[in-house]
């Protein structure tokens, strides 16, 4: 009898811990990720983060550097191997070194925060990430935004916003803090920095002048709880999602902060009217939704909208598509109905 679990059944199924840190770390402007293990594990997300850039329009590689683990390292261990790409790494200057692990790094007992810890002229910051312990893609992510946030230090908050924990390999990352930007100076408040998209090692330092914290979606609930244990800030648990959930994340933003908010759902209900207004030629039309499942809560949003077009959602319908990711704000309502409307005329 196979002992070997189902993909299913393992944490593996749910993605790579470096990927999910890596996403995090090559963010960082001007900093090198060293990922201490086989060539292979940094290929394999070199040419992943590069694709992504490349659908986000941009031109620049993701700075990973490997320490290339081969045999010999493996059996005998390898952080004489971490100690040369770390010299290498720490000649070319950047602004910060991060150091990620990998599973056979790991398995073989290399302590990469003790070689991290050694006096190599630049800031070095190892960050956990062997996913054979049970990390996940999420667990990545958290394990980076929660190292990174240890590089600043408590202060005095300033009435600003973080936006914590963004998808930086979704598709629409931008589209979506752009969405955040908006709704935030409805309520005439303004974002701090983004933890962590494009900012500099030297941007992390104002991560505690913020008075709230907006996380991207509730699996960044660690970061948030660890950000308030350190900073003090509370948290808001994810992006606005759906009509009623635009209006919600209002309400919730502005009691966090002091601040009124009546006039901010008013302008955004009139928003969401005349978006809706743009898309009543659907109204009445049957649907299909393309979704993997009736109880995701990305049906649930797409339900909501379907029903206040008075849109008809039956399996004989037209099929329509789901994001993966729920449509953050009116913003992403909008998009979702775009491509409704090319689903039905196509």
């Amino acid at each position: 009898m196979s002992l070997k679990p189902l993909p299913s059944n393992t944490s593996r199924f749910e993605g790579c811990t470096l990927t999910g840190a890596l996403s995090v770390t090559t963010s960082v402007c001007n900093s090198i990720s060293v990922v201490h293990g086989p060539r292979g594990c940094a290929h394999h997300n070199f040419s992943l983060l590069h694709a992504t850039a490349l659908e986000h329009d941009g031109v620049g590689a993701p700075n990973i550097q490997s320490t290339g683990l081969l045999e010999n390292e493996i059996i005998f261990g390898g952080e004489a191997a971490l100690e040369r790409t770390l010299a290498r790494t720490a000649s070319l200057c950047p602004a910060c070194i991060f150091v990620l692990s990998t599973c056979i790094a790991d398995a073989i007992g290399d302590d990469a925060v003790a070689v991290s810890r050694m006096d190599w002229g630049v800031p070095v910051i190892p960050v956990p990430t062997g996913g054979f312990l049970g990390g996940v893609f999420e667990k990545g992510v958290n394990n980076a935004l929660c190292t990174l946030s240890d590089l600043a230090e408590p202060c005095s908050p300033e009435g600003t916003i973080n936006i914590i924990g963004e998808k930086n390999l979704e598709y629409e990352v931008e589209e979506n803090s752009t969405e955040i930007f908006r709704l935030l100076s409805l309520l005439g408040l303004s974002v701090n920095i983004r933890f962590v998209h494009n900012i500099s090692h030297k941007d992390i330092s104002h991560l505690g002048e913020a008075s709230l914290n907006v996380l991207r979606d509730p699996g960044a609930a660690p970061v948030g709880d660890h950000l308030k244990a350190r900073f003090g800030a509370a948290y808001i648990p994810s992006f606005p999602y759906g009509i009623a959930g635009t209006l919600q994340f209002l309400e919730m933003t502005a009691a966090a902060c002091g601040v009124p908010f009546h006039s901010a759902v008013s302008e955004e209900i009139s928003v969401q009217e005349e978006v809706l207004a743009g898309f009543s030629d659907l109204a009445g039309t049957r649907i299909a939704l393309n979704e993997p499942g009736n109880a995701s809560p990305v049906s649930a949003v797409a339900r909501e909208v379907a029903t206040a077009l008075k849109m008809k959602v039956s399996d004989d319908g037209y099929r329509v598509p789901v994001p993966l990711d729920l449509p953050v704000g009116t913003a992403g309502i909008h998009r979702m109905l775009h491509r409704w409307r090319r689903a039905i005329h196509a």
